[in-house]
């Protein structure tokens, strides 16, 4: 078998075909979807780009891996998707970043390079195309084609707009991870990292003017100012995290990040031909999910932050070929911390007891099984204060509250700030989160079902080991090597 893991940047739910959306056009991941298992209700940890990918690489919760910004270093001590894969036997390849931060203890002294930028290599890949944030290898690319670009990943995307779609980021990608295809033998477990459709909202080339700006739909809005939470407040007061007032600009932007989908469809697809062409196609898993969405101006806000679902809830298609699931919609709640323990289940694997995600082979299979009713998920917003804390150690004990933890379940949305306030929404009544809940005991409820799914996933890596004689079989598999 071979392992074809794709991560779309910033891809929310709701915006493919195969989800439904009356506009977008993604024939290669309504295929991919159709062949295998849609995840419709899928959710990432955490946000911005290494907490999401920390949590999605490693398993576990941001509570546990302690990611908690772009530029907090990953424990090296920590299992990973790509270490799973060299214990299957594969050599996993990377094409393009997964942004995890160097552990300072695996450095070459305190002048390592490493420790100055969060975009590094999550340990156990091998690379294959590695795009740092400056997009190196592929501006150079553009600069001997003829154009004047420059380096960094939002100046020279801002650019994308107006170069043909073929010399795009996406494209560029593609071509490098098929170029590595040609040479493989059966086998093979690649990591295909893609930034797309991650901003800034401009499209390649043609894909810029897909669709028209008014044909898109309008944003859920803001609730007014005297009902927002302080936190909700601020951000929309920062001009990054802000959307367009102007309508004519918010729908050019949501048509953009559409038109963005479209490209990465089209390179997906090329991908696909090539597995198809090779006669692989069907001895390939492909997973196919991202770090976080987007706000896309829902909630007067864009990007990823904050406590609102179009942050969290993504894209999520397993399509494994050995297996009868094809066109199954799973509506249970699934997590980014699924993906690990399920993987390992699939290269049969001993499931690591770090993870705090669950096996989801049986819900594929159909097999009623107990399961999660609520899904949850974190973000910390220390970052906004953090590079202007005091250094060295220690530092400022309330940084450690500035972060929230959301429960959300069919009827309601709970969101538990670290400074002690909470928000409660009716999400049954009405699910775009602006109806709060006045019941006491209901608030109660949500507040305990988030208690007791942070001490369910306390740390358990040698909690249910006891040091006595005669229990070989309970030692962790690193431990029996």
């Amino acid at each position: 078998m071979n392992v074809l893991f794709i991560t779309l940047d910033q891809f929310r739910a709701d915006s493919y075909g195969a989800a439904g959306h009356p506009l977008v056009q993604t024939p290669t991941l309504d295929r991919l979807a159709g062949e295998g298992v849609r995840l419709a209700r899928h959710y990432s940890q955490a946000a911005p780009c290494a907490p999401g990918r920390a949590a999605l690489y490693t398993g576990t919760y941001q509570m546990n891996n302690r990611v908690v910004a772009n530029g907090s270093p990953l424990e090296d001590r920590f299992d990973n998707v790509a270490r799973l894969a060299r214990r299957a036997g594969f050599v996993p390849t990377l094409f393009g970043y997964t942004d995890q931060g160097l552990d300072p203890r695996q450095a070459e002294g305190v002048d390592d390079p490493r420790l100055e930028s969060y975009d590094g290599i999550l340990p156990g890949f091998s690379v294959g195309h590695y795009l740092p944030e400056s997009q190196a290898t592929w501006v150079h690319y553009l600069r001997d084609l003829g154009y004047d670009v420059p380096f960094g990943w939002a100046p020279a995307l801002r650019g994308e707009s107006d170069r043909p779609a073929e010399h795009s980021l996406s494209g560029f990608l593609t071509a490098r991870f098929l170029e590595w295809l040609g040479v493989q033998e059966h086998g093979w477990f690649a990591h295909v990292s893609y930034l797309r459709p991650h901003p800034p909202y401009a499209a390649a080339g043609e894909y810029a003017h897909r669709y028209d700006p008014a044909d898109v739909e309008m944003p859920i809005v803001a609730v007014d100012a005297s009902e927002r939470h302080p936190l909700h407040d601020i951000a929309m007061g920062i001009a990054y995290c802000a959307a367009p007032q102007e309508e004519e600009a918010l729908r050019h932007l949501r048509a953009q990040y559409y038109g963005m989908i479209a490209e990465v469809d089209y390179q997906l697809g090329r991908i696909v031909a090539a597995l198809e062409e090779r006669g692989e196609l069907d001895q390939t898993l492909i997973v196919v999910t991202s770090d976080h969405g987007d706000q896309l101006g829902d909630h007067g806000l864009i990007e990823k932050l904050g406590f609102f679902p179009q942050s969290y809830h993504i894209l999520g298609i397993w399509r494994d070929p050995r297996f009868a699931h094809a066109g199954r919609v799973l509506e249970r709640y699934t997590e980014n911390v699924d993906i690990a323990p399920t993987l390992a289940d699939a290269l049969g694997l001993e499931i690591p007891a770090q993870f705090d995600g669950r096996v989801m082979t049986p819900l594929f299979e159909g097999r009623d099984v107990e399961w999660r009713s609520s899904v949850h998920y974190e973000w910390d917003f220390r970052s906004m204060s953090l590079a202007s804390a005091p250094q060295p150690w220690p530092v400022d004990r309330s940084l450690s509250r500035r972060n929230l933890a959301v429960s959300l379940s069919d009827d309601t949305a709970y969101v538990q700030f670290g400074d002690g306030s909470y928000l409660c929404f009716d999400v049954a009544a009405d699910p775009t989160w602006r109806t709060a809940v006045d019941d006491g005991d209901r608030v109660l409820a949500a507040a305990q079902d988030m208690l007791l799914w942070r001490q369910e996933h306390l740390g358990r890596n040698y909690t249910d080991m006891l040091l006595q004689p005669g229990r070989p079989g309970r030692w962790p598999a690193a431990l029996r090597r």
